[in-house]
């Protein structure tokens, strides 16, 4: 049972809440293991971390089909490092036959190792997209987080994917205060003197705290909800049209969104229909980011 702060902030108002309205993205969480151990990490990933189980085909085989049956209109593929994955390939390979897929990737080791066997995704039916963290345009700064080596490695891979035709976007940091324009154009002049397209398209992230960290927020409300937000703004909320499978202790569950999967109290059952219904409580201390920012993972059409 869920505690009464779930309902209400400490002041005694209804916190605010997303109905879900769509399934248009499912996302799986392919388990926290990783190649790196970025002290920012909002997963805590690590090499042999295992918080959250890795996946197979047959683990998300049955949520693909079920997402499908749906309605969904792309399948998104997030870690950990999705590509540290051993059934990665296979599941993109039996993916990409029925919708169009993402894939968040620190774009080193793990990526360049399978790059070959990837190559062979271009030919399927939907087309295959990857997000790469590049954290900001300087190797010092970002190796800083990410380890020696790793800002080349990153650039690298931008530079295969696009060569040989894949889709493809850059994550970056978003900090307080920063100027977001000059922050950008910075990235394009690296782009361009790296060899890849000044025109990528670049996401920006504000940093979400390690799992179970507690942050000092404002709570939102159903008045704050109304108030900064429209109906239709509301709908474009993640938690509004999407969802994130889980592996959690060997058992495959459905949570409320991409952000959430370290709080227990936002697992929504062990399926697709079961969760579709279920009113999402802007609760954890990421919501206030989504509120506040608009923060969002997804790049399907609108978001």
């Amino acid at each position: 049972m869920r505690a009464d702060d779930w309902w209400l902030t400490p002041l005694g108002e209804k916190r605010g809440y997303i109905q879900p309205h769509a399934l248009r993205e499912l996302w799986f969480h392919t388990g926290t293991a990783c190649n790196l151990a970025c002290p920012f990490c909002l997963e805590g990933s690590k090499p042999g971390d295992r918080r959250l189980g890795q996946v197979g085909l047959s683990d998300v085989r049955p949520f693909i089909d079920e997402a499908v049956g749906l309605g969904v209109e792309q399948l998104s593929f997030t870690g950990g490092e999705p590509f540290a994955v051993r059934d990665l390939v296979r599941i993109l390979d039996y993916a990409l036959d029925l919708r169009p897929c993402l894939v968040l990737t620190n774009g080193t080791d793990p990526l360049l190792r399978r790059f070959p066997r990837l190559e062979a995704l271009r030919e399927k039916p939907c087309a295959l997209s990857l997000r790469v963290s590049l954290d900001y345009p300087d190797v010092a700064r970002h190796e800083a987080g990410r380890g020696a080596g790793t800002f080349e490695k990153s650039l690298r891979a931008l530079r295969l994917l696009c060569e040989r035709g894949f889709r493809v976007s850059v994550a970056r940091q978003l900090e307080k205060g920063e100027d977001g324009p000059a922050v950008d154009a910075a990235f394009r002049r690296l782009f361009e003197a790296s060899g890849l397209p000044a025109d990528l398209r670049i996401v920006a992230f504000p940093d979400f705290a390690r799992p179970g960290a507690v942050v000092d927020v404002p709570h939102v409300t159903e008045a704050c909800m109304t108030r900064y937000h429209t109906e239709s703004s509301r709908r474009e909320f993640m938690c509004a049209y999407s969802k994130m499978v889980v592996k959690l202790d060997g058992r495959m569950r459905v949570y409320a969104c991409t952000l959430v999967d370290d709080d227990p109290a936002y697992d929504q059952g062990g399926s697709l229909r079961e969760a579709l219904g279920e009113r999402v409580l802007l609760h954890h201390q990421r919501c206030y980011s989504c509120f506040a920012y608009g923060a969002s993972c997804s790049e399907t059409a609108g978001a």
